[in-house]
């Protein structure tokens, strides 16, 4: 008999056996056990200079049977029973999220005690301007609408989160609330993430607007140095009622006679730091942010713990259901087929996938956009008309490729993500996604909404390839149901917080320990503690709070300003 590669200990001296030992994610030829002892010693060495200083005051860890700083760290490394592992993280998942909490409400009684709020006239009636247009507003939008009107009315500043499904119509919502500002004696700005839905938003707006004698006027990084030199002038003497643009409007030389309402478009494209920018372009105007990306209302309370949050939980009624189907590498003649016979009919199709040049990993296969045109225009569609877009090209040149395919120029459109925010192009019926297990569920969803835009029945098939169980269940969560709050949740379950959220763009700290799908109960507790804490020292002044004065200052003093 032999064993290959035993792992053994020497009875003086067991590393790693015969008690829980922790397992780290590894890098380049590091071992566990390398990595085990250096971790030990580091613990080691911290004990003999007495210590990590204290994060959280005494009230709270006594009241909330919380461990201290040093037993909880050495508990989640080597702790003596599983018991006091779940202990340890407990205590540190609750100092992440509190210290989270406790930034946003500051955030939020800045906004609010600073100054008061603008009064809008309670003679503009938003009716005026829905009961112009060519449909009917749904429930849940005349609903927001009413929230808004309320929160525009009174003293109080508005900052509101409103998250909706793709394509449930919150460019309207918008729209309406514009107008409120305008006809009140103020001018609004628009902020939008590109320079096409700039663009699509200030027709539309212009479209409704027009008839009630209100100036829009658009600002992109595209237009004319003379043509934005007029608009700047116009902006400042109050000739313009509501300006529309990217973020050519965060530049200094942008300034408003009387900017009342702010809205930005696609909030998870701007991070705190330039809504505020924005707004401080008024005298404390009111903020709408919008977002479709749809997340537990949960979880939007902790992203957006500074915002009031509204919902529209309907699609119009027009809207049509998406069918999806997710298919192998074996399908790849089927799925071909499917696309000329659209394209034949007139219609005309987005292929996305995830990389725009070929990666240096040999192993890697997926398709790049390049390569992927290079062999649609000659092998796979030579009779058609192919063109390709990615991020990586300049603003002007991505915005030409999408007018001449809104304008029917182009049949199928090859493009990486740069896609996935907002254009309308009714004519596009159907969406294919190679790789799709690259993407995120919410990615996903937002990509299949660029479809289903117009009269027609519209497709979304997703090419996948592996055989593991997390991906099979990925692709049948989005087979089966059109709703992007249940798929946000059902990312969250499946990715974690950590890949959810990507980068910094919320202007939050990634979570180390805590994860905001699991640890909801946490989650909810360090936002109760949080709101009493503000609620009798809202700046954190007291004695008592002054470490976690500093807790918060040290994670976010970068990233907000508190």
């Amino acid at each position: 008999m032999s064993i290959n590669s035993p792992v053994f200990d020497e009875i003086e001296n067991t590393n790693n056996t015969g008690k829980i030992i922790p397992i780290y994610p590894l890098t380049f030829s590091l071992t566990q056990n390398t990595l085990r002892k250096i971790i030990e010693n580091g613990l080691e060495k911290v004990k003999e200079n007495g210590g990590l200083k204290e994060t959280l005051p005494e009230y709270i860890l006594k009241e909330y049977n919380l461990e201290e700083i040093n037993e909880a760290n050495n508990s989640i490394h080597f702790p003596k029973e599983f018991e006091e592992f779940k202990k340890a993280r407990r205590r540190l998942a609750f100092e992440e999220l509190l210290s989270t909490q406790l930034a946003l409400l500051q955030l939020k009684n800045n906004n609010l005690t600073d100054k008061k709020g603008i009064v809008f006239d309670k003679n503009v009636n938003m009716s005026d301007v829905i009961n112009t247009l060519p449909f009917n507003l749904t429930k849940a939008q005349l609903r927001v609408l009413q929230e808004i009107d309320e929160n525009m009315e009174s003293e109080k500043s508005m900052n509101r989160l409103l998250q909706g499904d793709v394509g449930s119509g919150k460019t309207i919502v918008a729209l309406v609330s514009a107008y409120k500002a305008v006809k009140s004696g103020y001018q609004s700005a628009i902020l939008a993430p590109t320079a096409i839905l700039a663009t699509q938003h200030f027709n539309n707006f212009k479209n409704i607007l027009d008839k009630f004698n209100i100036n829009c006027e658009l600002l992109i990084s595209g237009i004319t140095k003379k043509k934005k030199e007029d608009i700047l002038k116009r902006l400042e003497n109050g000739e313009i009622d509501i300006l529309i643009g990217t973020h050519a409007m965060l530049e200094e030389n942008v300034i408003f006679k009387n900017l009342g309402l702010v809205v930005t478009d696609e909030q998870h494209r701007f991070g705190v730091k330039q809504r505020t920018k924005i707004a401080e372009k008024g005298q404390n105007p009111d903020v709408l942010v919008m977002s479709a990306t749809p997340i537990p209302r949960t979880l939007a309370l902790i992203l957006y713990g500074d915002l009031d949050i509204s919902i529209i939980d309907e699609l119009p009624p027009n809207r049509k259901t998406i069918e999806t189907f997710a298919v192998t590498k074996r399908m790849e003649e089927r799925v071909n087929n499917f696309i000329k016979k659209q394209v034949d009919e007139g219609r005309q199709a987005y292929i996305v996938c995830p990389l725009v040049e070929e990666s240096e990993d040999e192993e890697s296969d997926l398709k790049a956009v390049i390569t992927l045109y290079e062999m649609c225009q000659r092998e796979t569609f030579p009779n058609y008309k192919v063109e390709y877009i990615h991020g990586k090209m300049r603003p002007k040149e991505k915005d030409e490729i999408m007018n001449r395919f809104k304008n029917k120029e182009i049949d199928i459109l090859i493009s990486t993500t740069v896609i996935e925010v907002g254009v309308d192009v009714p004519n596009a019926s159907i969406m294919v996604i190679e790789d799709a297990q690259r993407f995120g569920l919410a990615q996903l969803h937002q990509l299949r909404g660029r479809v289903g835009r117009g009269e027609y029945k519209s497709y979304c098939v997703l090419k996948y390839e592996g055989k593991g169980q997390n991906t099979k269940e990925r692709m049948k969560v989005m087979c089966e149901t059109n709703d992007g709050f249940i798929i946000s949740q059902k990312d969250l379950e499946l990715r974690g917080s950590g890949d959810f959220f990507g980068t910094m763009q919320h202007g939050i700290p990634d979570f180390k320990i805590a994860n905001l799908f699991t640890d909801i109960d946490i989650l909810k507790l360090a936002q109760e503690v949080a709101i009493k804490i503000v609620d009798k020292d809202a700046s954190l002044e007291k004695q008592e709070n002054k470490l976690l004065k500093e807790l918060v200052k040290d994670k976010f003093t970068d990233r907000i300003e508190i």
